[in-house]
């Protein structure tokens, strides 16, 4: 009794008889003499990997011409990673130990192995190509086994491998292997940095408790250093701020700290500079921003300040007088040894009081009013 076994273009196919392995079949219609039903067919597609590795495993053993006739074999070891391409275009990751089977004749398969214990970085225009994966034509598969670091302009990268600072990174795109260790790029701004010190309540040598706002800026001199010595940079210079800030105003009193505000900065900034020096990090402005008060030692300034302007303003008005009487004085000696002087006073009086009068009725002429309104004695 003869069977026909179908296998279609775009497959290959295995003849198994009671499960076991027979022949390859090509596409095509195939035709075998079954009385006891014993055969069966397996097909798989051209364009999917090869999964029944069993069946690889057997043919490259025991008819290794078969298996290289139908098959690509592709195998790394642990220490080897992969890059697969499918009529050369990047199509996959590899993994260390993996292996990988694919049918020949449809698509073209080719495997690009690199050393994991030689370099842990990829080629630039490697990592180009898989920055972008939403816009390729296809996906590539494995990319999670990557380490995109995307350095912004003005920062660098600090690499970590297993722990260990390794080196430095420019500004730009760079792309480690995950496989067989731990990876981590930390990016770190080098420009000027503004920190903030706000509502620090500090008590000063006199016991007035003010509440103190401060600014600092600050950059990375040495990257590599400042992560040798310090966890955490920014914190530790926040930390030291605060001691510079309260060794400032502490040791003070209020009067002092009020009549002198660059003092509190000078203080601050040459406690920072002794503090930092060779921790790789630099110090620029320092500066406070304000000290707030509270309300009774408010009431109590302005009660002081508003006596001593009044002081001043009684000095003030007590010298005009002084000055004053001084100048009528004077006015007054010129007047007594020049009676055409007094004439002239008096004529100017006249004006004014005249100024201010509605209606003149004048009787007699207008000699009658300069003469007799107004009489020099002689």
């Amino acid at each position: 009794m003869l069977k026909r076994f179908v296998v279609k273009k775009n497959e290959r196919g295995a003849l198994l008889r009671d499960g076991d392995f027979q022949r390859i079949l090509n596409a095509g219609c195939h035709y075998a003499f079954d009385p006891l039903g014993r055969l069966s067919l397996v097909t798989w597609k051209l364009d999917a990997p090869m999964n029944d590795h069993d069946l690889v495993d057997y043919l490259r053993q025991h008819e290794p011409d078969v298996a290289a006739e139908y098959f690509d074999c592709m195998e790394l070891s642990e220490d080897e990673a992969g890059l697969r391409y499918e009529n050369n275009v990047l199509a996959e990751i590899v993994p260390p130990g993996a292996r990988r089977f694919f049918w020949k004749g449809l698509l073209s398969h080719r495997l690009e192995k690199i050393d994991l214990r030689q370099t842990c970085r990829l080629a630039p225009e490697l990592a180009a190509r898989l920055t972008q994966p939403a816009l390729r034509n296809r996906a590539v598969l494995g990319t999670q086994s990557l380490l995109l670091a995307q350095v912004p302009a003005y920062h660098v990268g600090v690499l970590k491998i297993d722990g260990r600072v390794q080196e430095l990174l420019p500004a730009g795109l760079a792309a480690f292997w995950r496989f067989n260790r731990d990876v981590q790029v930390e990016t770190v701004d080098m420009r000027w940095q503004a920190m903030e010190v706000s509502g620090q309540e500090i008590l000063s040598a006199d016991k007035v408790g003010l509440r103190l706002n401060l600014a600092a800026t600050w950059r990375y001199t040495d990257v590599l250093l400042a992560h040798e010595k310090l966890g955490k940079p920014a914190e530790h210079i926040y930390r030291e701020l605060q001691f510079g800030l309260r060794a400032a105003v502490g040791t003070r009193n209020l009067d002092q700290l009020l009549a002198d505000k660059q003092l509190i900065d000078s203080v601050v900034s040459t406690h920072i500079a002794r503090k930092l020096d060779g921790f790789g990090i630099e110090v620029g402005s320092i500066g406070v921003k304000d000290i707030v008060l509270p309300g009774e030692i408010k009431t109590i300034l302005a009660q002081v300040v508003e006596a001593e302007k009044a002081a001043e303003a009684n000095v003030i008005r007590r010298r005009e007088e002084t000055a004053a009487t001084r100048s009528l004085l004077n006015t007054a000696k010129v007047m007594e040894d020049n009676p055409t002087a007094l004439r002239l006073k008096e004529l100017e009086t006249l004006e004014r009081v005249a100024e201010r009068i509605d209606r003149i009725s004048v009787f007699g002429g207008l000699d009658q009013v300069l003469n007799g309104l107004v009489t020099i004695r002689q």
